[in-house]
């Protein structure tokens, strides 16, 4: 009997989730057994690893194990699990709150595709979880005990925005979970859950294995006492022989691929599989995946990464981050150890030396892995690092011993090909005998780094530049400083030099010839611009345009600027370089002009012209857009006049 019923609100976000997982068009409505199956069996592994300080837990409750009963008549199914069982807080807590990180962002992204249901893709992203059984139930009842304590609760939830907690009794620790199951619908991908035939594809397909018996109640006749009667017997419908530790010849590629949905909550298939196996001094197995595309809450501070670890075939933690660096935070999958003691803790795995070896093996073997598929599979490697490749750049600037390893991976956009992607080991062998530096230039797209007047004078002379488009390139790029013995150069900082030492020579005699010429006329436009740039001085860089802004070598680019800035993030202000283009009309002019009056007022209007039309150029936001509008208003009509 419940006592203390309350009826509570599930979180706003949370609330708007679920309508739309209840009312997707999802296919594959079978896979509510999956979640719920994957939900019980990490409960007992929760109370096995908390047995481990106190084994007063496992002391009651029998075999730990999974059931799973039906009620043809009632139309009901039933999952339960003796593993830890939750309070009324966690119940509230864990229950009442969907997917604690990453919503916001899914939320928008369905939003921005004006989507009235949630795409498969999406929901194997997200993972759907406890809240897939509302594709299948009009209502939910759970009754949990956590392990330890005499107090039971229940929760009952139509799907409609609320549910209801209570009091409950419960004679073990635990969770039970009733679906009150939907008429059956073939159209809708509703099948009749209450058939065992059904129950045992399902398990079999998705939950083979787990490695805790997965139980279900089952009708049969048998001959007692020389009559056939009917009885009830528990039908163990799983191998539970843990996936790595078997053979490879005996699992199919669906069986690891459902282990990998199982691990990641993933929807979609693995890009890639790995499995290792350490014998010696200390052994370990592990098997690993590369997911095919990035989880939506990957950047997300919340988003748990590490692997699975065991220990004899014990799950000790979930998300174990030791195993591997931060840069491969997207690989999935489990590592079982033979020689940690059981009771590990997270401070004790920092300091051990067996899980950094471990960490050093499964490295290596990710790495070598993504090095032979972009070497085997072009194609699909370029349809990986797409999504994935901002991560694993980080690595650069994180992981030094592996770091010649990493840059190899890479791929960028160039000017060399308007669609294909290059490394920059390919960069390197098409460069020109007279150049000297890898040449690359920031920007939000490659179309706009193509509208940069920074090029100029590299498409001229024919020099391959680098695209780099990635908010991360910035940070990598102090740690990638050369490759190959070719120093890296932006053309947007600093001075730039082409062409052969003779041309550079002929080059920059040229520019000191017209510097002293123009020196009076950048002298009168710095004054003018003193507030925003540290130094007006005439180009090599540019061919078409009359001018450009360029930072220091060190300074941020303006793309990195803006984005921190679109992100209320604290930019310290620096001044750019201001440079002009001798040979456009409009520079000529405007000097010709000064020779003439060099106390013309019009000199300022034209100095803020010049200064408003680079930071267009590069996309960035001007300081005083209604005065730079007035300018141009200005000139156009007295071009008009």
């Amino acid at each position: 009997m419940t006592t203390d019923k309350t009826t509570m609100k599930f979180e706003a976000e949370a609330n708007q989730l679920l309508n739309l997982m209840i009312h997707s068009l999802y296919s594959s409505k079978e896979i509510f057994l999956r979640e719920l199956i994957s939900n019980a069996s990490d409960a007992l592994d929760k109370l096995h690893f908390e047995s481990l300080t106190n084994t007063a837990l496992i002391e009651e409750g029998g075999e730990l194990a999974i059931r799973i009963d039906t009620d043809k008549e009632a139309r009901t199914l039933t999952i339960s699990d003796n593993g830890i069982g939750m309070s009324r807080e966690e119940l509230i807590a864990n229950i009442g709150t969907i997917a604690k990180s990453g919503t916001k962002e899914l939320l928008l992204r369905l939003r921005e595709a004006k989507a009235e249901s949630i795409p498969s893709d999406l929901i194997g992203e997200f993972g759907v979880g406890f809240y897939s059984c509302f594709m299948v139930a009009d209502q939910v009842t759970l009754v949990t005990r956590r392990a330890g304590e005499e107090a039971a609760t229940r929760w009952v939830s139509k799907g409609d925005g609320t549910y209801e907690i209570s009091s409950d009794t419960r004679s073990e620790r635990g969770t039970s979970i009733t679906l009150s199951l939907k008429k059956v619908d073939d159209e809708d991908g509703i099948e009749d859950f209450t058939e065992p035939f059904v129950i045992r594809r399902i398990v079999k397909q998705y939950s083979d294995f787990v490695r805790y018996p997965i139980k279900l109640g089952v009708e049969r006749e048998k001959e007692i006492d020389g009559e056939k009667q009917k009885v009830f017997e528990d039908e163990t419908l799983n191998s539970m022989k843990a996936i790595w530790l078997r053979p490879e010849s005996e699992v199919t590629d669906e069986e690891y691929n459902e282990f990998y949905k199982h691990v990641s909550h993933d929807w979609t298939d693995p890009y890639a599989r790995l499995s290792m196996k350490a014998e010696g001094r200390f052994e370990y197995q592990a098997l690993l995946f590369l997911p095919s595309h990035a989880p939506v809450d990957l950047y997300f501070k919340e988003y748990k990464r590490g692997l699975e670890l065991y220990v004899k075939n014990v799950k000790i933690m979930d998300a174990c981050e030791n195993l591997l660096p931060e840069y491969l935070r997207f690989v999935k999958g489990v590592v079982d150890a033979s020689d940690l003691p059981l009771n590990v803790s997270r401070e004790m795995l920092q300091n051990s030396r067996q899980i950094a070896q471990i960490r050093r093996a499964l490295t290596k073997k990710v790495l070598d892995t993504l090095e032979k598929k972009k070497s085997d599979e072009k194609e699909k490697y370029e349809a990986f690092f797409g999504t994935l490749g901002p991560v694993l750049k980080e690595g650069v600037g994180s992981d030094f011993e592996n770091k010649d390893k990493i840059v190899d991976l890479l791929l960028f956009s160039s000017s060399n090909d308007k669609e294909a992607v290059t490394t920059l080991s390919e960069y390197v062998s098409r460069m020109k005998d007279d150049q000297e530096e890898i040449y690359y230039l920031s920007g939000e797209s490659r179309q706009a780094i193509e509208a940069s007047p920074h090029l100029e004078s590299f498409e001229n002379k024919g020099y391959e530049v680098l695209f780099f488009t990635d908010p991360v390139d910035e940070f990598v790029i102090p740690s990638l400083t050369e490759y190959q013995g070719k120093k890296l150069k932006s053309l947007g900082k600093g001075t730039v030099e082409v062409g052969s030492e003779d041309e550079k020579k002929k080059i920059k005699q040229d520019l000191e010839d017209k510097t002293k010429a123009y020196d009076p006329f950048l002298k009168a436009l710095q004054k003018e611009l003193d507030e925003y740039v540290s130094e007006v001085r005439l180009s090599n860089r540019l061919t078409t345009s009359p001018v450009c802004l360029v930072g220091g070598e060190h300074d941020m680019s303006p793309h990195i600027e803006r984005l921190l800035k679109r992100n209320k993030m604290d930019v310290p202000k620096h001044k750019r370089i201001m440079e002009l283009n001798p040979d456009h009309d409009v520079v000529q002019k405007l000097k010709a002009r000064f020779d003439v009056r060099p106390q013309d007022l019009a000199l300022a209007d034209h100095a803020a012209l010049l200064f408003g039309q680079a930071l267009l150029a590069e996309g960035s936001p001007l300081p005083d857009s209604a005065t730079f509008a007035k300018l141009v208003a200005d000139l156009m009509n007295r071009g008009l006049s």
